[in-house]
Parts: C-alpha cells; sequence; structure tokens
C-alpha cells in the first residue's frame, strides 16, 4: 500500500484521474481527513473538498504505483 497527496485545480482533472483509475486493475482510494472514497468513483470524488489536499492510497505493489503515478503526472502535463 502506498500513499501520494494530490490537489484537483479543475474538474476536468478530476475527469481524467476518474478515467485513468477505473482502468487499473487494483483498488485505489482518496482520503480527505476520516472520508475514504473509491477513487473511481467521479461522484465520491466530487463529494470531497477539492479545494483541500487529497491522498490517494493504492492497494498493488509498489512498481504499478510508480508506473501508475508516472502516467497520471504526464497525462496531467499534457
Amino acid at each position: 500500500m502506498t500513499k501520494y497527496k494530490i490537489h484537483f485545480h479543475t474538474p476536468e482533472e478530476v475527469k481524467a484521474f476518474v478515467e485513468f483509475t477505473s482502468q487499473q486493475n487494483y483498488d485505489i482510494d482518496i482520503s480527505l481527513n476520516h472520508y475514504t472514497i473509491d477513487a473511481k468513483s467521479i461522484m465520491g470524488i466530487f463529494s470531497l473538498d477539492l479545494s483541500r489536499e487529497l491522498v490517494v492510497t493504492f492497494h498493488c505493489s509498489d512498481e504499478e504505483t510508480k508506473d501508475f503515478y508516472e502516467n497520471f503526472q504526464k497525462l496531467l502535463d499534457n
């Protein structure tokens, strides 16, 4: 299990994040304080306070986490 901090700036970033997480074969959660949401749920993510820093938790190997994070960063940079 690996955790990263993330901050969304636009609704489009949330949409891209959910589309990308939905393609993964393992569980990914996103949390704020004591709320934990399935990161593949766009409605769940929009129910959080997106002005705050969120924590993404990957339930997979470290290598899969690293690949996901690098690919997602490339997606945001485009």
